[in-house]
């Protein structure tokens, strides 16, 4: 099923939309001003930021519908293009962009604010792409020569929170635009408590190409367990852990419109 949504989205373009186009003035003016919402639900959540793309919301339905998710959390994040680039991305720029957000080696040592603990910390402490969950064999980073339609990676990363799990990435590039997904295949803990069962996280990032910048959306969902607690203290990581893949991302976009000069 998740293919055949994302088949959709393979056959669309954003080419042309802008910012009011996707997430309406309000939204677009919020963004401009240089707020980043963060917006965290646990009661029948449901996606109050998200883009009006129509295979990114038919894809959040169907994995909240088959999820069920008690925690949701979801964020906005605008990148400005560089002034040399286009107003649409360049084949090389797409390409440079794709492989940055492939290379997951890059996210061992990400930064986040723990706010339990009122400072930053390390979010993963090891990253790496491995060639099968059973077999955990550690593998570069992949470099395309252009993106592929649709990938799935495996990763092996060590969160300092949750511990040392294994997730599927799967990703998704249309002209101008790009998605990829997060699952947990291992069950994630917080000391000897299991938190979220195996496949019970699912995490969406959108990159949208619109005019001079690229809109990023990102929203986390997930079936918590039912310990008095729990659902918020793992919304508020969430929460933390968006702005440092927002972080991230922006770092990687850096590198891929300088490298594409």
């Amino acid at each position: 099923m998740l293919v055949s949504i994302l088949g959709v989205f393979i056959g669309m373009n954003v080419s042309g939309y802008s910012l009011e186009d996707l997430i309406g003035r309000e939204q677009a003016n919020t963004l401009l001003s240089g707020e980043k919402p963060v917006l965290a639900q646990f009661k029948d959540p449901r996606p109050q930021l998200a883009p009006r793309y129509e295979a990114l919301n038919g894809l959040i339905e169907k994995i909240r519908a088959d999820l069920e998710p008690n925690v949701m959390v979801e964020t906005l994040h605008i990148y400005k293009k560089p002034p040399e680039a286009g107003r649409s991305l360049s084949n090389t720029e797409m390409t440079a962009l794709f492989n940055g957000i492939t290379a997951l080696s890059t996210l061992r040592g990400l930064q986040y604010f723990s706010a339990s603990r009122g400072r930053m910390r390390t979010l993963y402490e090891t990253s790496s792409v491995i060639d099968e969950p059973s077999t955990k064999k550690p593998l570069p980073d992949p470099v395309y020569s252009s993106p592929p339609a649709d990938l799935s990676l495996y990763a092996r990363q060590k969160d300092l929170s949750f511990g040392d799990n294994i997730y599927q990435y799967s990703y998704f590039t249309a002209p101008e635009a790009m998605i990829f997904t997060q699952q947990n295949l291992t069950t994630l803990t917080l000391g000897i408590i299991p938190a979220v069962s195996k496949n019970k996280l699912h995490s969406i990032v959108a990159i949208l190409d619109t005019e001079d910048y690229l809109l990023v959306y990102a929203v986390s969902m997930a079936k918590a367990a039912s310990f008095p607690g729990m659902k918020e203290r793992i919304g508020t990581s969430f929460a933390n852990r968006a702005e440092a893949i927002i972080h991230w991302f922006s770092d990687q976009a850096d590198k891929a419109f300088a490298s594409a000069d």
